[in-house]
């Protein structure tokens, strides 16, 4: 990320969230009505021709050419969070703590939400451009939500959060989504340990994708490209685990892993008979794991 403004990653899954909302009634996954407002003019634009007929698949067909399976995944990957988030709120869970906020708009567009006191943490370059186009459209931020700046690499986790009036005692859910790829294996660490020093039970939700694609061991369609693509962003992959040894790593931190699922799996999930064409970000996962006991490892 460029310290001077947000990031740009982040603006390119609001436009996959855009495009599937700007679908028609009864064909889309999710509607986020806010993703819309996040993206450059250009991407707008884009979005907009979209919504006229025969536009729309010449638009996703450019998307999956340019990015393979990146806008495939990204749909479906947030239609997995937003039922798994949503299931997770019937229980007992009273916090939640979106690490790596970005764009995400949960807190606002999930009814589940409301009950719940949600901690949107990110860099302050993109909270600051996220509020701003929040405060366009609503008449103000829900009280319940609270704004948390961090350098994930260069600041505690545990002080801002409690600084923020975050709770260890409460159980709370933890969302940590497309995130971990861009930090060192020591901020990672980091996170998961105090994550397992919250209240038995909480729980986390995260992404991570294949080290394999990262040290060049698995071969994934469009793999190398997105590569190249974050490095010329600035916003370079830095991080992976092998799916194989998820459990195990997990189990290091405190953590049970409860589930675990690359882009095929849940495209299939979602988009059923159709994901059989759709190729590109196999790489990429969304894990579901639970604190094992207060205190972790």
């Amino acid at each position: 990320m460029n310290g001077k403004r947000a990031s740009r990653t982040a603006e390119y899954m609001a436009f996959f969230r855009a495009m599937e909302s700007a679908r028609p009634e009864g064909r889309w996954l999710f509607v986020d009505p806010f993703a819309e407002r996040f993206v450059g003019a250009g991407l707008r634009r884009a979005v907009s021709a979209s919504r006229w007929g025969g536009f729309t698949a010449l638009v996703n067909r450019y998307a999956d050419w340019r990015l393979p399976g990146a806008r495939t995944s990204a749909i479906a990957r947030t239609k997995l969070i937003d039922d798994a988030l949503v299931e997770t709120l019937r229980e007992e869970v009273s916090q939640v703590v979106i690490l790596g906020a970005g764009f995400d708009c949960r807190a606002y567009r999930l009814p589940a939400m409301e009950g719940a006191k949600v901690f949107e943490v990110d860099h302050p370059s993109t909270l600051a451009r996220k509020l701003e186009v929040l405060l366009e459209i609503l008449p103000e931020i829900p009280e319940t939500v609270r704004s948390v700046e961090i350098d994930f690499n260069r600041e505690m986790l545990p002080e801002v959060l409690a600084r923020a009036g975050f709770q260890l005692s409460r159980p709370t859910v933890f969302l940590w989504e497309g995130v971990t790829n861009y930090l060192t294996a020591e901020a990672v660490d980091s996170v998961l340990r105090f994550v397992a020093t919250c209240r038995a039970g909480s729980r986390i939700i995260f992404t991570y994708v294949h080290d394999g694609l990262l040290d060049g061991s698995v071969q994934f369609d469009g793999g190398e490209r997105i590569l190249q693509d974050v490095r010329r962003l600035g916003e370079p992959w830095t991080f992976g685990i092998v799916p194989a040894k998820l459990g195990e790593f997990l189990g290091r931190h405190g953590l049970g892993l409860d589930g675990d699922l690359s882009a095929r799996e849940y495209r299939r999930k979602y988009f059923g008979e159709s994901a059989r064409k759709m190729t590109g970000y196999e790489f990429y996962h969304v894990a579901f794991a639970h604190v094992l006991h207060r205190g972790g490892s």
